[in-house]
């Protein structure tokens, strides 16, 4: 349905569409409602502009939305820093904190740039320079660049200490903010003053951006005591590539094990420690690597109904002894391939 920019909507049609949007963009962690069906939103032209009627419709009149417009009038009328007062982000900062109120952290409302950039780490491909960040002691850190990438090209390493992007410090600086500053279009590049572990003087790097292509399965053998090998599959989300990267470190693992020099495979270690999720979709089509037949996990609505996801594909693996390793940091579509592994 075409956008009309001339729409002028009433206080339930708002509120509506409200929850309408943020039930979509992420209810019950990142990917899980998007993943059933790969849906995807194009924010980037979008330029809200509606008239607001703060009439309250009849059949809500004993909501007193006073308060919230008394607020927004004040701010217009009094707050200092005009240029500070952005109608949009009031907007969606007001949504965001209809949502949090709930106290539910996996259901949340993402702004458009939010939005984006998760579906860019779904997607596995992305524009910026290559590193993990994180906290090192409370400051800004990289926990690793990628290899191949522009970072690691330009000598930063692991355990690093981000002390400014560009000019502006970094003390106080959330995740989200870091990244936004870091990441950007290919071809531009980015100033980040580091200090090695270890050194007391920092150093400036130069970074050229590029695309960054971040695998989602990785396969490494070990020999066990036995001459046998152990496969060790490392999955790292559930995204828009992982089908495909499944199918060629699945095959390599078969291929591994039928190998004449070997007498066969002890076993397979499904690696899910630090997997915080993706599409629905991905945990069916993993579960079903190893399990012949039943139920996945199973989806309650809030009307009662149940959606039932059993398992879609005959998997390679459903012989193979196999040991699951999560941690606190294996979330949404990694406890659903867990627990049903664990069920089984």
């Amino acid at each position: 349905m075409p956008f009309n920019p001339k729409v002028k909507l009433t206080l339930g049609q708002i509120r509506t569409a409200v929850l309408i949007i943020a039930l979509l963009l992420l209810a019950g962690g990142i990917g899980f409602s998007l993943g059933q069906r790969q849906i995807g939103f194009h924010w980037e032209n979008y330029q809200p502009k509606v008239t607001i009627e703060r009439a309250v419709p009849a059949e809500k009149q004993d909501i007193d939305f006073s308060l919230f417009w008394d607020v927004w009038d004040t701010l217009s009328a009094s707050y200092l820093d005009k240029s500070a007062l952005s109608p949009g982000k009031m907007v969606y900062g007001a949504i965001q904190g209809m949502v949090s109120s709930l106290g539910d952290p996996y259901t949340v409302f993402l702004p458009p740039e939010e939005q984006k950039r998760s579906q860019e780490d779904l997607g596995g491909a992305f524009e910026g320079v290559g590193i993990q960040l994180g906290y090192k002691d409370g400051s800004l850190a990289v926990i690793a660049p990628l290899s191949g990438m522009p970072a690691e090209k330009a000598g930063v390493k692991a355990g690093d200490l981000i002390l400014k992007i560009e000019d502006e410090e970094t003390t106080g600086i959330t995740l989200p903010e870091a990244v936004k500053l870091i990441r950007g279009p290919k071809g531009t590049s980015i100033k980040l003053t580091l200090l090695h572990e270890g050194e007391d003087e920092p150093y400036e790097a130069t970074i050229v951006r590029g695309t960054i292509i971040v695998k989602s399965v990785e396969v490494d053998f070990k020999e066990a005591e036995n001459g046998k090998n152990v496969a060790h599959l490392k999955l790292m989300r559930f995204g828009e590539r992982t089908d495909d990267e499944w199918h060629e470190a699945v095959s390599e693992v078969v291929s591994e094990c039928q190998n004449v020099r070997v007498s066969g495979c002890q076993g397979v270690v499904l690696d899910l420690r630090n997997n915080p999720g993706g599409y629905l979709s991905g945990a069916v089509f993993i579960a079903s690597e190893f399990l012949p037949s039943g139920v996945v996990v199973q989806q309650e609505f809030a009307d009662g109904q149940r959606e039932t996801f059993s398992v879609d594909r005959r998997g390679k693996l459903l012989k193979t002894t196999l040991i699951v390793l999560v941690n606190k940091g294996s979330a949404s579509a990694s406890e659903i391939v867990a627990g049903a592994l664990s069920d089984q």
